[in-house]
């Protein structure tokens, strides 16, 4: 009982770290609407070969996926800059990988991993985002890569305590309150399309597991699992070049996908904008606004749904929008975002959303208090 309590007073003060360094505006910059910078993690490498199978190595096969996902990518965008915690078959400790993208001010982190079991059989691609374990097989995932920090000086020093092996260390996951982890599960998710999909990989789905290289993260995070390297066929995929050049093109695509939703949409970056609610103009044609798809909260805080970002200013009129009413719009500088709908209830503008999806597919929830955007996890807390 008694290592317990130290174990989680220990976990208490490492997420408290986190937190201050969040809120004093370390790692992810948050800042315009680009994604501008991405750190590649390749896992393991030196003296820690991770997963092994005959002359199979999980660092050599990682190295080579993560090397061509950077080429890809700068290939195709220029303006997008590519850091990789290891270029070369050298070790590096899980906290300076993390360091290397606080530091840089990383828009996106990618680790790059494989896996394996016992079992010959099991097969197929999963990439994780930070989360408590919800099964006995993510912690094990979890634990195998943790482990590595045993290889590292002064572990138990650097993570404060934490043991890869004891639930009790784990305890912290239920606590740490992850402001990027919706953005973190659209990537891995669309990761897990393009495996399926591009590479015809057998799918994993996303999944929440507690891996110490992405609790110390501080912008969207994912940490992808490529296959099991304990699985023949998928082995012989994995070290191939054709394999290995599928894979990462799998990941290039979700980046792709991931990186013009970001653009367009500007969803991840809208906490730090100071914006405005523009009045609407007294016109019969828009006394709508408080029809049955709205409501106006007594607080000061609300649910809308983002229905479009322009560079130019356009009036909130139904004939712009599709005939809806509710539209209003909040402008940030150059950027001008309309909405559709006020509501003091998250389910209700979910369903709003749902609703518009059809004329305005990317449509998403966001939450505004005292006009001005919010996270939605923020505004779920205070109401």
């Amino acid at each position: 009982m008694k290592q317990s309590l130290i174990y989680l007073v220990l976990s208490l003060l490492f997420i408290s770290g986190i937190i201050n360094s969040i809120s004093a505006g370390e790692g992810y910059s948050g800042e315009g609407t680009k994604i501008k910078l991405v750190v590649i993690d390749p896992g393991h490498g030196g003296k820690d070969a991770g997963a092994i199978f005959g002359n199979s190595r999980e660092k050599d096969i990682v190295l080579d996926i993560a090397l061509k996902l950077g080429h890809y990518i700068t290939a195709r965008y220029p303006d997008t800059k590519v850091i990789y915690t290891r270029t070369k078959d050298v070790f590096v400790p899980l906290h300076q990988r993390a360091n290397i993208a606080n530091k840089n001010k990383a828009d996106l982190f990618i680790s790059v991993h494989v896996n394996y079991v016992e079992s010959r059989s099991v097969r197929g691609t999963e990439t994780f985002v930070l989360g408590q374990h919800r099964s006995k097989d993510n912690f094990e995932v979890a634990k195998k890569e943790n482990a590595v920090i045993l290889l590292e000086d002064d572990y138990s020093i650097t993570y404060e305590g934490f043991d890869p092996n004891s639930p009790e260390s784990n305890i912290m996951f239920e606590m740490v309150q992850d402001e990027y982890l919706d953005q973190s599960v659209e990537f891995a998710a669309a990761i897990q399309r393009e495996f399926r999909d591009h590479s015809n990989r057998h799918d994993r789905s996303v999944k929440q597991a507690g891996f110490l290289v992405l609790r110390q993260t501080t912008m969207p995070s994912v940490l992808v699992e490529a296959g099991f390297i304990s699985n023949a066929a998928e082995r012989n995929f994995m070290v191939s070049e054709a394999g290995k050049i599928s894979l990462a093109t799998s990941i290039f695509n979700a980046f792709k996908t991931y990186k013009k939703k970001v653009e367009e949409q500007s969803s991840f970056h809208l906490v730090t904008e100071n914006v405005q609610i523009e009045a609407l103009p007294e016109t019969d044609e828009l006394h709508g606004l408080a029809n049955e798809n709205s409501e106006m909260p007594e607080n000061d805080i609300y649910y809308s749904v983002q229905v479009a970002a322009l560079s130019n200013k356009i009036a909130p009129h139904p004939r712009n929008f599709q005939g809806e009413t509710t539209i209003f719009n909040l402008n940030s500088g150059n950027i001008y975002r309309y909405f559709s709908g006020r509501f003091t209830n998250y389910e209700k503008a979910e369903a709003e959303k749902q609703r518009l999806q059809n004329k305005f597919g990317g449509a998403f929830v966001v939450a505004i208090e005292n006009g001005k955007l919010i996270p939605v996890k923020k505004a779920m807390r205070k109401m």
